[in-house]
């Protein structure tokens, strides 16, 4: 099977099957509705820490600070300190993060596609 060679090519470090892999790792840091959220918004443009705080609803000050470092660390996101009073702060997507945005607009499409059926679902386990 093409799948299971592949799997066995990769090196170590980039098996998401294994714990200490740092594939799983990134894929821990990206794959949470916040991170989700940011690289959606971004997708559009350079954005400000309060701007992104707008755009993504319901997120605290410290979980947008978090994931931004987070991003930021796995090189998916610029930030771009102005030296001006009050200091301005720009957040971008490099290339890597708009690569990472494809794959979150399908995650996106998908949900938009699937929600009336999983509310549906969700109706008939919990009734």
């Amino acid at each position: 099977m093409v799948t299971k060679r592949l799997l066995h090519d990769l090196p170590e470090n980039a098996d998401l099957r294994r714990a200490d892999s740092l594939a799983r790792e990134i894929f821990s840091d990206v794959a949470n509705k916040w991170a989700l959220l940011i690289i959606e918004a971004l997708g559009d443009g350079t954005l400000r820490f309060s701007e992104l705080r707008q755009e993504v609803d319901g997120i605290s000050h410290k979980m947008l600070t978090q994931n931004l470092r987070m991003l930021e660390r796995n090189g998916l996101v610029d930030r771009k300190v102005y030296a001006t009073v009050p200091p301005r702060v720009d957040y971008t997507l490099t290339a890597p993060g708009h690569a990472l945005r494809a794959t979150v607009d399908t995650i996106c499409e998908w949900t938009q596609q699937h929600l009336g059926r999983i509310e549906d679902a969700r109706q008939r386990f919990d009734g």
